[in-house]
Parts: structure tokens; sequence; C-alpha cells
């Protein structure tokens, strides 16, 4: 669809066509028109007086021409300085409309970023805007990330050493990938001296093991070809094809779906009552949020319940929320450094992570 500038050109452009057209014709005349008085007096005393008479006729219209040349140089520069003039307003016309078409998302990053608080860092370039936050709870403390993906080379999903069954700590695969920050992704089980993902994961638009059907509470949490979230449980690989997954892991419960904040399973909620916990929500404009809250140990004693997640995803004005592998597990790199504090005291090699890239 042509833009209203290209419009305007183009209207601009064919009324001044007939003008240029002349000025073209007349500046590739053969002909001068400085044939003043003195020459028609030399042509009429040489001449006879029919030929002098149409010499001064001839005169006469060359002179007129330059007369009419004139006029429509003056017309032409006139056009000109009002194509020059409607073309501004029209940038500034659209300037304007951009600017209030993009109003309503400023206004609500703003409120959504004012519940979280001040952010202690933050990472912006043509691929995304990271900001860090700190957590601070009656009961525990820990980090939130909201990161708004601006290309689909901001995020990936890397198993441990980049293969199945390969394990690696947040912080090196963030280093060895060249990643601004990691999150510790999926649940992981351990065969054959093998640390291998759990459920269905997802790398680079395949499947790492093949598709797993969703049982018990184990879901499928992602981010698909249009860099929003989806999730859920899925029983055939046919209905989570149709959300176009590019990466994703698995775990287990989820937390809040739709802005709704889903029933806790029982054995969730006591296995332990506390614990770190890592967790990846979206906002409704497609933002991401991660949380990572801090635990001393993993006996129950320490770091937050599932349902006080929940509390803080209502509070924060998440949609979705799904909780990802916690305990010693749970781990926040951002520039190069771990900023919460594992509660094994040091990091876990992992089976999958997310990473950001600037």
């Amino acid at each position: 669809m042509m833009s209203p500038v290209k419009k305007m050109n183009r209207t601009l452009l064919l009324a001044c066509a007939p003008f240029i057209g002349m000025m073209g014709w007349i500046a590739a005349s053969d002909f001068s028109v400085t044939l003043g008085i003195s020459d028609l007096g030399r042509i009429s005393a040489e001449t006879p007086p029919a030929i002098a008479e149409k010499a001064r006729h001839v005169a006469d219209k060359l002179d007129e021409a330059a007369g009419t040349a004139e006029t429509i140089s003056a017309a032409v520069k006139k056009v000109s300085e009002l194509y020059a003039k409607t073309n501004e307003s029209m940038q500034a016309m659209l300037t304007t409309a951009k600017a209030q078409v993009n109003r309503p998302a400023a206004i609500y990053d703003k409120r959504i970023t004012s519940r979280l608080g001040t952010p202690k860092d933050s990472v912006t370039s043509d691929k995304l805007r990271a900001q860090l936050f700190a957590i601070s709870a009656q009961k525990f403390s820990g980090y939130a990330l909201k990161v708004q993906l601006k290309s689909a080379d901001a995020m990936k999903l890397a198993l441990g050493k980049d293969e199945l069954g390969g394990a690696e700590t947040t912080l090196a695969a963030v280093k060895r990938r060249g990643a601004v920050a990691g999150i510790n992704a999926g649940g992981f089980a351990d065969a054959g001296g093998k640390r291998y993902p759990i459920g269905t994961t997802i790398v680079d638009g395949e499947y790492a093991s093949g598709f797993t059907a969703s049982y018990s509470d184990l879901f499928f949490v992602g981010i698909n070809k249009n860099l929003k979230l989806v999730g859920g449980k899925f029983s055939s690989q046919e209905q989570l094809d149709k959300l176009q997954p590019m990466y994703g892991a698995s775990f287990v419960p989820i937390l809040r779906k739709n802005g709704v904040n889903q029933a806790i399973p029982s054995k969730w909620q006591s296995s332990p009552a506390r614990a770190p916990r890592t967790v990846i929500a979206n906002y409704k404009d497609n933002q991401l949020l991660f949380l990572v809250i801090d635990g001393r140990d993993e006996n129950g004693s320490s770091g937050a319940t599932l349902e006080e997640i929940q509390i803080l995803l209502e509070r924060y004005g998440a949609i979705d929320g799904y909780n990802l592998d916690g305990g010693g597990s749970s781990t926040l790199v951002f520039k190069g450094r771990v900023v919460n504090h594992p509660s094994d005291g040091k990091q876990r090699p992992l089976a999958t992570n997310f990473l950001l890239f600037s």
C-alpha cells in the first residue's frame, strides 16, 4: 500500500511535469532569445519589408517565450518550495502519529515496570532489552528479569555442552555461547553418567529427543516463531506443533494461565514447602518475566512457596507463569556473573539453560 508521503510526492511530480517539460524544451532549443531592437533594424535594412516583418514577429514571439520561461521558472521554484514544505509537514505528521500509536505500549510498560521497582541493571540493543530488579519479601529474596525480545536471535535454549545428555552450569553456558544472560531451564534425570532433560525439549525448532506427551503435572513451555511465550499440557506433537515453538523445556507445575492462578497440586505444596525457585512468565505485550528466588537449602526451611510465587506473578501483572527447575538449579547470570546465590553453595551442572543475547 502506498504511504501518504509517497502519494503526495507522486501528485506534486505530476503537477510539475508540464513545467519541467517546457523548461527542458527551451534549454534544448538552438535559438537564442537575445534578439534586440538593433538586430531588427539591421534585418529590416537588408531584407525586403515582408521578411523584415516576419523577423519582427519571430523576435516578438521569442521575447514572449523568454518571459514565459521566466514565469514558468518562478512557478516551478514555488512548487518546489511548496513540495519541500509539504513533505516536511507530512513527515512531522507521521512522526506524531507513530508516537501516538506507541503511547499505549509505553504507558503499559511503565506501569508493569513500576510494580517491579527500580532496575538495578539493564541491557538494551537491537535484539533485546533486559532489566534486572531485586526482589525482597518477608521470607525470601531474589531477582526478577524483565525481557523484551526484538529478534529471533535474542533468546535460545542450550543443551548442556550442546549435546543431549551433556551438563554444564548456567555461567559456563553463558560464557561458551557469548550470551549476556542465562537462566536455568527444565528438569532433568540422570542415567548412565549422563544428565538428560525430562519431557519435551525443543532446540532451534527441533525435538531434542522426540515428543513426550504431558503426564501428571508435566508441561512444556517455550518461545515460538512470533517471539511469544507458549506453554501448557500437550497430548500430541501435532497439538504442540500448531504453536510453532522454536525452543523450550519441561517441568512442573503450571502456576498461572490467562491471568488466573492455577491450583497447585498437593504433591508440590509440600515437597518441599519452601525452596529456591525459578519461574518464566509473560505479559500481555509479550515481554518475558523471569523470577529467580534464593534459599539457603532445599529442606523446606527457606525460599518461597509456589503460592507465594503466584502472589508475586499476580502483583507484577503477569499473564501466564510456569515453574522451572528450582532448588540448587536456580541460577541467574547477568553480564557475566551469577547474581543470585545458588543453594548448593556452588553452581549445579544442568541439562538445559535459557540464554539471552544482545
